[in-house]
């Protein structure tokens, strides 16, 4: 079942995770994905920062996957 929060940027698929805690609040992760089959790379990033808000952790962790997607996307060389 496909994240309804996932969204494609440039060449990555990116898959915010949010997670509640027991002890409340929320944590958040994201995952990236690149390439296909054999070929594919999955990196997976564990934020520690705790927020107060489902929403506030989605956000923080879309905000970190594109800031990572654009590092990459710039260190490209042109042709």
């Amino acid at each position: 079942m496909q994240n309804p929060n996932s969204f494609a940027l440039d060449r990555y698929q990116v898959e915010p995770m949010i997670h509640a805690l027991d002890a409340g609040g929320f944590s958040a992760a994201v995952s990236i994905r690149s390439g296909s089959g054999r070929a594919m790379h999955d990196r997976v990033f564990r934020f520690t920062p705790l927020f107060s808000s489902r929403e506030s952790a989605r956000r923080y962790a879309v905000c970190q996957a594109l800031n990572w997607v654009h590092d990459r996307v710039q260190e490209r060389p042109t042709h």
